[in-house]
């Protein structure tokens, strides 16, 4: 766990370490690393996990202005990594993340060695105007006073009503009351956002596109339309989860990235070793002979 000063701000992030390749996480508006927890343990054995705060969210530095835009969010993401010295990583991203994720494998291909797109939206936001009201509120009240407001739109139906998972609605409801109230500049970033769609057929990346059925934010529609986009791109639906799925369904999120990120690990080796035997040998070399000659 450590800050860096990188692009005029200061970034909170933990990296496992390690020697297996880097998998960078971005988080969802709101949230910070912990919406990775239980990604970042289970792959951490065999991927370098590095999760990283947004500027103005979680343990970073806060932004100043009336908005962090997005353009701020990915130049920070993209300085992270050169600083961090990663080349080219396999980038996961929630909602927020996802949008930097993809402004990323369009605007700088040479960072993103595979994308992971989770519950994210290549749109305008729809909801301008209610999110902007309840903003206000941020800003004067805290975010105390919206949480109950916004948890429908961040998780499923079935989490929601689960007698069972009581204490984490809870747990995840003080997380959220837990934002400080310059939240707000971040907020308007995510709201004022432009349009992606259009520039999608750029990301070369191979990409796995994932959304909770029950997501309200950024719907399985949604998602499709930029799995459609992006050539070749994988579309996979989680039962029974919201907009938040890597908490809701933490298990079955992680295998399928996990399923994936190795595929794609082991479509690298194929590639390295088909690229060495293509490599002519060397030719054997003389040794010279008395006087110089050749022998």
């Amino acid at each position: 766990m450590a800050m860096i000063n990188v692009n005029g701000t200061s970034l909170y992030y933990e990296d496992t370490g390690g020697d297996g390749s880097p998998i960078v996480f971005s988080h969802g508006l709101l949230w910070n690393t912990g919406l990775f927890e239980p990604q970042v343990a289970v792959l951490k054995d065999r991927y370098r996990c590095i999760a990283y705060d947004h500027r103005g969210q979680g343990k970073s530095a806060d932004g100043t202005g009336r908005a962090i835009d997005m353009d701020t969010v990915t130049d920070d993401a993209a300085a992270l990594i050169k600083a961090l010295g990663l080349g080219a990583v396999h980038f996961c991203g929630l909602s927020m993340g996802g949008i930097v994720g993809m402004r990323l494998a369009i605007s700088r291909p040479d960072l993103i060695r595979s994308l992971v797109l989770l519950d994210t939206t290549a749109d305008p936001e729809p909801s301008k105007l209610k999110y902007q009201v309840l903003n206000v509120m941020v800003r004067l009240f805290g975010m105390g006073a919206v949480v109950k407001a916004i948890m429908p739109a961040l998780y499923g139906k079935t989490t929601l009503a689960d007698p069972e998972r009581a204490s984490e609605r809870l747990t995840w409801q003080t997380q959220l009351a837990a934002n400080r109230r310059s939240i707000w500049r971040a907020v308007n970033g995510v709201l004022e956002r432009k349009s992606l769609f259009e520039h999608l057929g750029k990301i070369a990346a191979p990409t796995l596109v994932v959304v909770g059925e029950e997501d309200a934010g950024t719907s399985p529609e949604q998602n499709a339309r930029i799995a459609d986009a992006i050539d070749g791109a994988r579309l996979v639906v989680i039962p029974q989860s919201g907009h938040a799925s890597t908490v809701e369904q933490p298990a079955a999120v992680t295998a399928t990235i996990a399923k994936f990120l190795d595929e794609q690990e082991a479509g690298l080796r194929g590639m390295a070793e088909a690229m060495s035997r293509k490599r002519p040998s060397p030719e054997p070399s003389r040794q010279a002979g008395v006087g110089g000659a050749a022998a």
